[in-house]
């Protein structure tokens, strides 16, 4: 699925929504994102794999995703292991700036493309490794 936009809601600790806090425009990397939302000061981009995965896959993605980029770019990442499938929760401060917000949130969302493509490549033909 294309993406043109990504909706920043603001929520409360209990998940309700408060208010709107802009509409960035983004590039690749957004089909991943899952939730994106705001809490206090602090923004959210979770994402995910863009499809489901085999229980298999499940093991190898986390053991080969590399994240190290997004936390070298300052950026908190948590692994979210509840999920169905292989997800990740990135943290950073929200900026008043549109343009400079909509250009970290790009940024992001870059190398969570990146990141992405590049473990599914590195998967491929791991499945006996992990189903043993």
């Amino acid at each position: 699925m294309d993406f043109s936009s990504l909706v920043l809601i603001e929520r409360d600790n209990e998940g309700k929504f408060l208010k709107e806090h802009g509409s960035y425009k983004v590039n690749q990397g957004a089909e991943f994102v899952t939730k994106f939302y705001m809490s206090g000061s602090k923004v959210y981009i979770e994402f995910s794999t863009g499809r489901d995965v085999e229980e298999w896959e499940y093991s190898a993605i986390y053991d080969l995703m590399s994240i190290e980029n997004i936390e070298n770019s300052g950026y908190k990442v948590e692994e979210m292991l509840d999920e169905y499938n292989p997800s990740w929760r990135i943290c950073f401060d929200f900026n008043e700036d549109h343009n400079e917000m909509e250009d970290k949130i790009n940024d992001i969302l870059d190398m969570i493309d990146e990141d992405i493509e590049k473990v599914m490549e590195d998967i491929k033909g791991k499945e006996e490794q992990y189903t043993e």
